[in-house]
């Protein structure tokens, strides 16, 4: 029986933060940004300080958490364009949303886009 979209959307919602944050770091050091780069990206995205990512990294929190215990920034609205083909401005689910927009970060980090463009500041 082949999986639906809606299965594999709700499939990364369980997935552990820690398990796809190897990943971004990854993707950010490749293109010659740092690990503290992207850890800024995060804590302005979530509000979360280096001690409350490392908790979360630590504790194997679900993107479901990770983004429930977040205080968002006011500015996410002006997160605009394309992650995968997919606007994450159209994004209707709330949570799937807020993962595109980390997504859409971490790939702008990646891209060598300045850090006060990024931060939308």
């Amino acid at each position: 029986m082949p999986t639906t979209s809606l299965t594999r959307v709700s499939r990364i919602f369980t997935v552990s933060v820690a398990s796809v944050y190897p990943h971004y770091v990854a993707k950010v050091e490749r293109k010659g940004r740092t690990r503290a780069e992207l850890d800024e990206v995060i804590a302005w995205l979530t509000g979360f300080d280096q001690e409350a990512l490392a908790a979360h990294l630590d504790a194997g929190t679900t993107f479901e958490d990770f983004f429930a215990a977040a205080d968002l920034n006011p500015d996410v609205s002006l997160i605009t364009g394309s992650v995968c083909g997919v606007r994450v401005q159209d994004v209707e689910d709330p949570l799937m949303q807020r993962i595109r927009y980390l997504d859409k970060l971490v790939d702008e980090l990646a891209k060598g886009r300045p850090m006060e463009k990024v931060l939308r500041s």
